[in-house]
């Protein structure tokens, strides 16, 4: 999937290196929004570290693990969302994903997640999805939860974020379990 209309102003694009200015400069507006659960904003000092993460989705697609692709929205980058590296012996992926918060409640990122999930289903032929959310992170929660993903258990202090460990929320959708929606 090179790009994909999640529906109509919103579509998926696998990412280029041209995207890595419009990346930087919305990770660089929302870094107070981003910052409290993303470890990667403190990283991003310039257009270049942006450039750098293209490049790693790109080796992740060439390399067969998936990728990440930008959200846009009425042409405007809005954020991202992509695979973990698959595990094709186990045939199970996750899924990580983030949004600036102009774009919050759009609708965006349900439309986003349900993409790579039918993705990593009916294209990849992948029997489980994770997606693992920080507990305190309710709105990230919703994402899941809306489109009806298992609630299986909190992973204790999973995540070191800046000055604390963050338990994550674990959820996961089977393939015979999206099948049948």
């Amino acid at each position: 999937m090179l790009k994909h209309v999640l529906f109509e102003g919103a579509e998926l694009r696998m990412l280029e290196v041209r995207h890595a200015e419009a990346i930087y400069e919305l990770v660089d507006r929302n870094r107070e929004h981003l910052r409290e659960w993303l470890m990667f904003v403190d990283l991003y000092k310039s257009a270049d570290d942006a450039l750098a993460f293209i490049q790693i989705a790109r080796d992740q697609f060439a390399s067969n693990q998936g990728t990440h692709y930008g959200i846009f929205y009425r042409g405007e980058f809005a954020g991202a969302i992509g695979y973990h590296k698959i595990d094709w012996n186990n045939r199970m992926t996750s899924i990580g994903y983030w949004l600036g918060k102009e774009f919050t409640g759009l609708g965006l990122m349900s439309a986003a997640t349900r993409a790579l999930v039918d993705q990593a289903i009916y294209e990849y032929g992948l029997n489980r999805v994770e997606i693992r959310v920080a507990t305190s992170n309710l709105k990230s929660q919703a994402i899941p939860e809306r489109l009806g993903f298992t609630k299986e258990g909190v992973v204790r202090q999973s995540e070191w974020m800046h000055d604390r460990f963050l338990d994550h929320q674990m959820y996961s959708m089977l393939a015979s379990e999206w099948k049948d929606r």
